[in-house]
């Protein structure tokens, strides 16, 4: 097959680049996401089994359970997961998005993201914060009780007041926020700002009472990843742009289960996964825990990077080392990295540190086998065991043979 890799990715890169995200409502999973079932759980990364799933991944499904209230202890939950009752799938493959586990249930309020250029929809869960959190796998009863608050007030709060404000654009939010001291994955504290200063006017007109206008407002506040996951589904909108281009080298979904990493590159189609082995993240750890006690890079977050921030953008937000280990010059030498094995520099997101350069962008998988530079990301740890919940964060690379096993494949795919 004749194909123009270069005019292909053009095309890709364009389309990432062009896309226009805008959270405009929330909705219930089960009636928004495409091919969401009653008995389905969404989770991050590539596809995996009950038996293969990582510590996290099986606290947070037992977690959405009991919030779902669809079992009524942590054992029967366990036995419904592992009685093949309950369908496992990705988030990326449901047009959707999930930080850590990335566990989606299908009664959970998402945040619903329109790419208005392009006329596609992404979702994305809420965010607990940091700590002890279903998505770091914990399912204690104080998880669970703000699950249930977030799901009856904070949830239906911010969907009256996105309704009532027409939306806000996100992509608008990630290019601001780059010239404030944010990464647009790890470090959300100058969006999450905006974020919330957008909203907050709307919940004061139309939350039900002042008591919940203020709770909802306080949390928001309180937050500083607020806004990371709706960031992700506009992220995911953006890359989902550019799948399936007939010939393009470009990496469209980048995700991680806690077991495996997997990619999905344009020109081999939109249902094709490459796994690896996912890798042990290079942390800095909270008081009390050793890397003896951290589970295997995990979360869907890294759609971040795919679209050309977070860890890509780590020279904007250097502070960040003191949250995940470092130097300051470490971020800086990340973002410069990210340069050697992508296509373009965004036309949205720039480095002023850089001198306004725009930030890594596309992931292109020929050049990441040619230069022997794999994708590095900034991270949360979560603990390797159930109910525990986050240990620390850092910077983790994707393993190298993803990359060289898609490229085989793209090889063969197009007779080259």
């Amino acid at each position: 097959m004749a194909i123009d890799i270069e005019k292909a990715n053009a095309i890709v890169l364009e389309r990432f680049m062009e896309a226009r995200p805008v959270v405009t409502t929330m909705a219930k999973a089960i009636d928004v996401i495409p091919g969401m079932k009653d008995n389905m759980l969404l989770h991050a990364g590539p596809p995996v089994t009950w038996e293969r799933m990582s510590g996290p991944m099986k606290g947070a499904m037992i977690g959405a359970l009991l919030f779902q209230d669809k079992a009524k202890t942590a054992d029967e939950a366990e036995k419904m997961l592992a009685s093949g009752k309950i369908e496992f799938s990705p988030c990326n493959d449901h047009m959707s998005s999930g930080p850590m586990a990335g566990v989606i249930a299908p009664n959970q309020l998402v945040y619903v993201v329109e790419n208005k250029t392009h006329g596609i929809t992404c979702y994305g869960n809420m965010n607990e914060g940091r700590g002890k959190v279903l998505r770091m796998g914990a399912y204690s009863q104080d998880v669970l009780d703000k699950l249930k608050w977030m799901e009856s007030i904070l949830g239906p709060t911010i969907k009256v007041a996105l309704e009532a404000m027409g939306g806000i654009d996100i992509r608008a939010i990630i290019s601001k926020s780059m010239h404030m001291g944010d990464d647009g994955h790890n470090r959300e504290d100058a969006a999450s700002v905006l974020f919330t200063t957008q909203l907050a006017p709307w919940i004061a007109k139309t939350a039900k009472n002042t008591d919940t206008a203020f709770e909802v407002i306080k949390f928001l506040g309180e937050n500083a990843l607020s806004i990371l996951n709706p960031i992700m589904a506009a992220c995911k909108s953006m890359t989902a742009a550019g799948e399936n281009v007939e010939g393009s080298t470009i990496v469209t979904v980048m995700a991680r289960n806690g077991t495996d990493w997997g990619i999905k590159v344009s020109g081999m189609g939109d249902k094709t996964w490459f796994t690896a082995q996912s890798p042990f993240v290079k942390s800095l750890y909270f008081p009390g825990f050793t890397e003896a006690d951290a589970c295997r890079d995990i979360g869907d977050s890294v759609i971040t990077e795919t679209a050309g921030i977070g860890g890509f953008a780590m020279a904007n937000a250097p502070a960040l080392v003191t949250f995940i280990g470092g130097v300051p010059k470490d971020a800086i030498n990340t973002t410069l990295d990210m340069y050697e094995i992508t296509s373009a520099e965004h036309k949205q997101f720039t480095i002023p540190l850089l001198d306004f350069r725009g930030t890594p962008t596309g992931v292109d998988i020929r050049k990441v086998v040619e230069k022997q530079i794999t994708p590095r990301v900034n991270t949360g740890v979560a603990h390797k065991d159930p109910g525990v919940g986050q240990v620390g964060a850092g910077v983790a690379s994707a393993p190298m043979s993803l990359f060289e096993d898609a490229l085989v494949a793209f090889a063969e795919k197009y007779n080259i």
